[in-house]
Formats: structure tokens, C-alpha cells, sequence
């Protein structure tokens, strides 16, 4: 497949589904996550700051870390990629849909899920909380108010709205990526290694469905032999060069 057979492919697709991840956010200045261990965190593993025995053992710790990434995902601000994704939105209407592995909301800050067609957040969103005993969800107050751990307005504690090591990504979400990839006339993969499932496995539903999948990545992943066409380069170039 060429360059312009993926841009046309694209173009007269119905269903596009795209799964997001750090590769996107990496041009607004958010570090991965792992990246985001700097300073006095670097002696900490990615375990030891983001898992359910970690916050059960020092939930100050975990936010304190936590409040400092949030501080950092609202200092930045969308980036190309994220605009030239609102726009894909904005022309394929109801038959868009957007799977992030980004905590950062900066999809939603761009327009995405605001077109017509749909947002999942796949692993949570760090600009929220969620309430300890009833699960619900809530805004984080701006950080220079933040007082950790939060506590929710039905006054219970509130934990990072984030999916940690060795929880499953909620089943509805999961759900809903499945179904529109396996819908998709084309799929994108941007930005994102390949090797975090089952997120990773959303390509296969498209493709074994007959369907295409254009990587977005500067480098080959492990998903790179098994799709229809990669362009290297970083994500908001390579969009441009798809959707231009």
C-alpha cells in the first residue's frame, strides 16, 4: 500500500476507529509514564507509584506523585495531532471513534468527542478523581487548591481516575473500542508501541475483519508487520500526511 492509497482509503472511509497513545502527547511535553520518574522519583518503580497495594500501603505518597503530573498534563496544551484528530471527527461524524491510552485529557481539551462521533479514555483521566465507596467521578480542584488525598463531594476520599498495574481497563470502554474496531472501515494506530494489551489487540479486530490499519509511529512496533501501511514519523506529521 502507498502513501496516497492509505490517504485515500481514509478519505472514503465510513467508520474510522484510532487508538492514541504517549507517541501523541510527546509533542505537547508530557513524558510517558515511565519518563515522568524524574527528580526525586526516580528511585521509585513505575509499581511502587501506581498500583492498588502501592496506594493501599502510601496514598500520600502515590498522590503526591499523582498532583505533580496533574500539575504538568494542565501546563500543556494540544497539539497538532490532537487537531488534526477533531477534525477527522468533525468529517466523519457518528462513525468516529477515539480510544486513548493517554491520562492527560488533552483529546478532549482539542474538540475530540465533540464532532459527532466518540471519546474513550481508556485508561482514566488524571484530571479527575474517584470516589472511594461509590465510584463516581469528580473534577480535581486547580492545583494550587489541591489538597491530597482529595475528598470527593460525598466526603469520601477520592483515588487517582486512573487504571493501575494489575487492574483490568473497565469492561465498557473495552466493550465499545472492541466493537468500533471491529466496525472500522480503516483503523489508525498513532503513537503508541504496540505492546500494552488488550489496547494493542484493537488492531487485529479491524483487520481480521477485512478492514485496514495505518500506523502512525516513528519507529517499527511489534504490531508494524501485521498492518496495512505505516508512515514513520512523529504523529502530528504523520496525520498531516494522511489527512492532507
Amino acid at each position: 500500500m502507498t502513501l496516497d492509497a492509505a490517504r485515500a482509503a481514509l478519505s472514503a472511509a465510513q467508520r474510522v476507529a484510532v487508538l492514541t497513545g504517549a507517541g501523541v502527547s510527546a509533542e505537547s511535553g508530557i513524558p510517558t509514564f515511565r519518563d515522568a520518574q524524574t527528580g526525586h522519583w526516580a528511585r521509585f518503580r513505575p509499581e511502587d507509584l501506581a498500583s492498588p497495594a502501592a496506594y493501599q500501603r502510601d496514598p500520600d505518597m502515590v498522590w503526591a506523585w499523582y498532583a505533580g503530573r496533574y500539575r504538568d498534563v494542565l501546563r500543556a496544551e494540544p497539539n497538532e495531532a490532537h487537531r488534526l484528530l477533531a477534525r477527522l471527527e468533525a468529517d466523519k461524524g457518528g462513525g468516529f471513534f477515539l480510544a486513548t491510552q493517554n491520562v492527560d485529557g488533552l483529546h478532549a481539551r482539542a474538540g475530540s468527542g465533540q464532532g459527532g462521533g466518540r471519546l474513550v479514555e481508556l485508561h482514566g483521566n488524571l484530571l479527575s478523581g474517584r470516589d472511594e465507596v461509590t465510584g463516581e467521578m469528580f473534577a480535581l480542584p486547580a492545583p494550587e487548591q489541591l489538597a491530597t488525598p482529595p475528598v470527593s463531594p460525598r466526603g469520601h476520599r477520592m483515588r487517582p481516575n486512573v487504571v493501575w498495574f494489575g487492574e483490568f481497563l473497565p469492561d465498557d470502554a473495552l466493550e465499545a473500542a472492541q466493537q468500533a474496531f471491529a466496525a472500522a472501515d480503516v483503523a489508525l494506530v498513532v503513537g503508541t508501541s504496540g505492546v500494552v494489551y488488550p489496547a494493542a489487540g484493537l488492531a487485529f479486530e479491524t483487520l481480521e475483519r477485512g478492514g485496514l490499519v495505518i500506523e502512525v509511529n516513528p519507529e517499527a512496533t511489534e504490531l508494524t508487520p501485521h498492518l496495512s501501511f505505516s508512515v514513520r514519523d512523529v504523529a502530528s506529521r504523520g496525520l498531516a500526511a494522511l489527512l492532507t
